[in-house]
């Protein structure tokens, strides 16, 4: 296994409590390495271990990665409290990421809840920089409170070319979206079932219903595709960590269709 290079923080934002993006470069003057949506690299912090973090910035970067990521443990508190300047160490990129060779000429649904936009991003800035590349785009997206949602600010620019439907558990008084689960709002869409392909990433449960949903409005199961999380450590396949079934979420996903996937993902046990 290679050592991880090393970066530096150009600049840290907080999104929403508890969660920041960073956006790093080499620390050296090195090039960084294209990536493809829904992939994910190592992130290390000195002293606190690595995890796994997928990339939240448009593949049309230039000499940085862009990573949103939520303190949640040792490791992710640590890198969450890096301050421009700051270095860390990189491994990546790593996994499959979203089919956007299948999503050209067809309906896209992306579906997301709280953390899972953030894996989602770079794919929606795909279908924002080139639109008419897909016959429509529709994002779903929920969380538990409206202070909890990720990148309002640019939904602003991503509502040019997608239909967003926001959706919360709790509203505050000023709230004037919808209120529930996100399937609500995708139970009675409108699109056109037989050409289009569904993107979903967030808590599991919630994408075992969106999954449900999807077959009840007559979406293939070959047409439905889930970014997984497990506990990734090598990221190479080796430690065997990450194995589900027959496959090792690091270097088979972690965006997987569903088809490939059903006999573990027990949707059907809901």
């Amino acid at each position: 296994m290679n050592p991880p290079a090393i970066f530096t923080v150009l600049d840290r934002r907080e999104e929403i409590p508890h969660t920041v993006t960073l956006r790093i470069q080499p620390a050296q003057g090195g090039t960084v390495t294209p990536f493809a949506p829904g992939q994910f690299n190592m992130l290390y912090g000195f002293g606190s271990g690595e995890v796994p973090i997928s990339f939240s910035g448009a593949t049309a970067e230039q000499g940085y990665y862009s990573h949103t990521l939520r303190a949640v443990g040792k490791s992710t508190e640590a890198l969450a409290r890096l301050q421009p300047g700051d270095q860390l160490g990189v491994r990546g990129p790593f996994g499959r990421g979203w089919p956007m060779d299948q999503l050209a000429g067809r309906h896209v649904l992306i579906i997301a809840g709280g953390l899972g936009l953030a894996p989602l991003q770079p794919l929606i800035e795909a279908i924002v920089a080139k639109p008419a590349d897909y016959l429509g785009a529709q994002l779903f997206y929920g969380g538990r409170r409206p202070e909890e949602l990720l990148y309002l600010a640019r939904m602003a620019a991503w509502r040019d070319a997608l239909n967003v439907e926001l959706t919360v558990d709790m509203a505050s008084r000023d709230w004037s979206g919808h209120v529930g689960v996100v399937t609500g709002p995708l139970a009675s869409a409108k699109f056109p079932a037989s050409n289009t392909v569904a993107v979903v990433c967030g808590p599991e449960i919630m994408m075992r219903f969106a999954v449900r949903t999807l077959q009840q409005r007559g979406l293939d199961d070959a047409s439905i595709y889930l970014s997984m999380e497990r506990n990734m450590h090598c990221a190479l396949g080796h430690c065997g960590r990450c194995q589900w079934g027959p496959n090792f979420v690091c270097k088979d996903g972690p965006v997987f269709r569903y088809s490939d996937i059903a006999p573990w993902f027990h949707v059907r046990e809901l």
